[in-house]
């Protein structure tokens, strides 16, 4: 992470935290992930610069606000955005229609792990609001993912704390091993729903 970066998260707390995965969750440009963010952030609640359960406050009303503004806004202008984008805004068309024909496939399934996925989460608001998933049944959806993912992210920067000197130069990577930690979860969730639905033979 750059040093100035750090210094602006260990200065302003919890309202860097905010401002900075607020920013990344409307689709503002960002200098670094989220991911790494919340890293950073769990390391210093570990140090106790910081309190744990504010830093994941924190983040999921960052979170939560910037999805929500970022779904209204493609709920009700969504394809007119598309058809008239503009130069300067960092939305990759054909990815967008891409992810939003298979998420539609999929569902609410398709929007809970685009929620959940490193790589896409940030392109999921959007397509919830092009494929008009109504806030009521989006909300609920934001919270939950929301809450998940910071808890999740902050939580290993904490336990991280001791090791953070050794892991610290290559944070960057750690972003794709939670990527294979959270595809893990997912096919295990899966294979225990489907044999729990399968029947016993007697």
């Amino acid at each position: 992470m750059p040093p100035e970066l750090i210094q602006y998260i260990t200065q302003y707390g919890y309202l860097a935290i905010f401002a900075l995965v607020f920013l990344q969750e409307t689709g503002a440009p960002n200098p670094i992930p989220n991911e790494l963010v919340l890293l950073f952030s769990g390391y210093l609640s570990f140090t106790g610069i910081l309190k744990f359960p504010l830093v994941v406050l924190a983040v999921v009303l960052a979170d939560f606000t910037g999805s929500f503004i970022l779904h209204t806004v493609f709920y009700f202008f969504g394809n007119y955005i598309l058809q008239h984008k503009p130069r300067w805004l960092p939305i990759p068309v054909n990815a967008i229609f891409k992810l939003k024909n298979r998420m539609s496939k999929n569902g609410l399934t398709g929007i809970y792990i685009g929620r959940l996925s490193p790589f896409i989460r940030g392109y999921t608001s959007v397509i919830a609001g092009l494929l008009q998933i109504k806030p009521a049944i989006f909300l609920p959806i934001a919270i939950v993912t929301a809450t998940i993912w910071a808890t999740v992210y902050v939580m290993a920067g904490r336990l991280l704390g001791p090791f953070w000197n050794h892991i610290a130069p290559n944070i960057g990577n750690f972003k794709y091993f939670m990527l294979l930690i959270f595809i893990a979860i997912i096919a295990t969730s899966t294979i225990r729903f489907f044999m729990k639905r399968k029947p016993v033979k007697e």
